[in-house]
């Protein structure tokens, strides 16, 4: 399934110099039926003037996704001929129309809740079926000449205020609209792994600061200041190097930006979960850089409550090195005409890439004009690939459809088995018993959603399982049982794993602190006075508890403030409370 961008910002490239469609872009579905590799089947599946130059796609079952703001579409296929039966407005209100800093794709999380990206291409002004809304802005206009408003400091419905591009998740039905990360610049997706860690890529100002990173639910970003009123320029300190700067990273209340892959146009991303490309590949972090002519790869390892990025070419189209990148310049080379835009996962466990293919990318322009573009699909050398025939009607073909390698694919295999509820929970624990830790994962997740029988096995792996990654995931299926989140916090709090802590103070945010105290205090105590994403944690659960929580804690400290801990003071920097001014000053 491919979305196309004939029509892309028409506004920059004349439509009269290069292939364009009257009736609007179109949704295409293309088919390999004879199994060699190549595709020889093509068909429109909708054609639809409202979509102009759209930025995501997503297949759950009959309903496709398509992301064009100011809307997230939803068309269904009801009766299965590959034509949609019924279009729907899902969400409105995105800024960014005709923009690349605008609404990218959904994908299904391995809770079953939709997941997407918003660029910072603003106002976003968005009301869920439930009537909460979003209100998020920025100083940031321009681009396109429909960009010519946007609005920082604005404050959503639960009192905060988000900044600049988004990750947000939805349930199916539209309700309980959550911001999950804030302040990109303008992030094209976020990818989940079965675990429940978000990951994305962001592109930068031009200065070579592209990013990579591993999101922090809750997290800023820190591309501009913490309100949005502010560009990093308007931040920068003497001396402070442009990353830094760019990214906020001597800022309180940011989180760590990650990888810097310098100058580039990053696009899709996703997490490579199948087991045909042999073990090293599995759990695999690809993020396109269209820029750059490549897929760069990753394998996060942990370090500290965050992660470490080692990057490496998984592919590219041209050997010598392309850090230099400047978006406009152009030459002949058509190797260089290579511009991955997304990167995804087949039920076959191929690797899919799809490639915009132009002298140029970025800034709103073309120079393609005849519309070309190309799918490539990559396999181990030697094997054959081959799409697993998946029976959603039966318990057997439900788990296969869970198990299997294509994100919003195993997504059904979830939906089927959480609607028979407890009759499922032996089968759905056999997963448990498999050496997949990503299948284990994605079990613990379903167990949650299967009556009190799958709860108390999750709460099982949560205080005896020994893989801390897993032990991470049975808490963040767990604190969806919101009446028992004290309870499950508790449990964890002392956890050996920075990971699991870091994961119960997150959760810890909106509970009261009369609630909290004590298991704040707890976390506080494991802190090590060194880990940037643990400190950040912290300063997360303790968002509008601040005074409280120095009042109480400056007890513990000498009088002096030149003589507090390592940890407290770096925590007492983080919180910035107004009663603490006093003593950083003679810190100071």
């Amino acid at each position: 399934w491919v979305t196309e961008a004939v029509n892309y910002r028409d506004f920059n490239n004349d439509p009269e110099k290069h292939l364009s469609f009257e009736k609007g872009d179109r949704v295409m579905i293309l088919e390999d039926t004879d199994g060699d590799g190549v595709s020889d089947s093509s068909k429109v599946f909708v054609q639809d003037e409202d979509l102009v130059a759209p930025l995501g796609i997503a297949v759950v079952g009959n309903k496709i996704f398509v992301s064009c703001a100011p809307n997230l579409f939803v068309y269904t296929d009801e009766d299965g001929d590959d034509r949609p039966d019924k279009k729907e407005v899902f969400l409105e209100g995105f800024g960014g129309f005709d923009h690349d800093h605008s609404l990218h794709a959904l994908i299904v999380g391995p809770d079953g809740k939709y997941y997407f990206n918003t660029g910072n291409a603003g106002p976003h002004h968005v009301v869920d079926k439930s009537g909460w809304e979003l209100r998020s802005g920025s100083v940031y206009t321009g681009g396109t000449p429909y960009n010519d408003k946007n609005e920082p400091a604005q404050v959503s419905d639960d009192g905060r205020i988000w900044v600049g591009g988004l990750a947000l998740r939805i349930n199916p039905d539209g309700t309980d609209l959550k911001v999950m990360g804030h302040n990109f610049r303008n992030s094209y997706e976020v990818a989940l792994d079965s675990y429940g860690n978000m990951w994305q890529n962001d592109n930068d100002d031009q200065v070579v600061t592209c990013r990579v990173t591993w999101i922090m639910e809750g997290g800023n970003a820190g591309y501009f200041n913490s309100n949005g009123k502010r560009t990093w320029q308007g931040d920068q300190r003497p001396g402070q190097d442009i990353f830094t700067a760019h990214w906020h990273q001597d800022d309180p209340g940011v989180m760590p930006a990650g990888d810097n892959t310098g100058a580039g146009s990053p696009t899709g991303v996703v997490v490579y979960e199948g087991d045909a490309f042999g073990p090293e590949y599995q759990g695999m972090l690809l993020s396109a850089d269209a820029g750059r002519n490549v897929i760069f790869a990753y394998q996060p390892t942990k370090k500290g409550a965050g992660f470490d990025l080692q990057r490496n070419d998984l592919i590219t189209s041209v050997q010598e090195s392309t850090e230099g990148y400047v978006w406009n310049e152009t030459d002949d080379d058509k190797r260089k005409w290579f511009r991955p835009s997304d990167v995804a996962v087949g039920t076959d466990g191929a690797i899919y890439i799809a490639d915009w293919y132009d002298p140029v990318v970025g800034g709103h322009q073309m120079m393609d004009s005849v519309g070309y573009g190309r799918i490539y699909r990559l396999t181990p050398k030697g094997k054959q690939l081959k799409s697993p025939k998946l029976d959603l009607s039966t318990t057997d073909g439900q788990i296969k459809a869970l198990l299997n390698p294509a994100i919003n694919v195993r997504a059904l295999g979830f939906e089927k088995l959480a609607a028979q509820g407890k009759t499922v929970v032996e089968e759905v624990q056999k997963i448990l018993e498999t050496d997949n830790p990503y299948h284990k994962a994605r079990a613990i997740w379903l167990l949650s959603q299967l009556g009190d029988r799958g709860g108390e096995i999750v709460e099982n792996i949560l205080k005896n399982e020994p893989d801390p990654r897993l032990r991470t995931v049975a808490y963040r299926a767990l604190k969806n049982y919101e009446d028992f989140i004290i309870r499950f916090a508790s449990i964890a709090a002392d956890d050996p794993s920075a990971d699991v802590r870091r994961e119960v103070a997150l959760s810890l945010r909106d509970i009261p602190w009369e609630q909290s105290k004590n298991v704040l205090k707890k976390l506080f105590e494991g802190y090590d006075g060194e880990d940037p994403w643990y400190l950040e944690a912290l300063g997360i659960a303790l968002d509008g508890k601040e005074e409280k929580a120095y009042a109480e804690w400056i007890s513990d400290q000498p009088k002096d403030p030149a003589e507090w801990s390592d940890k407290f003071a770096s925590l007492v920097w983080r919180l910035h409370p107004k009663t603490a001014v006093t003593e950083l000053k003679k810190r100071a």
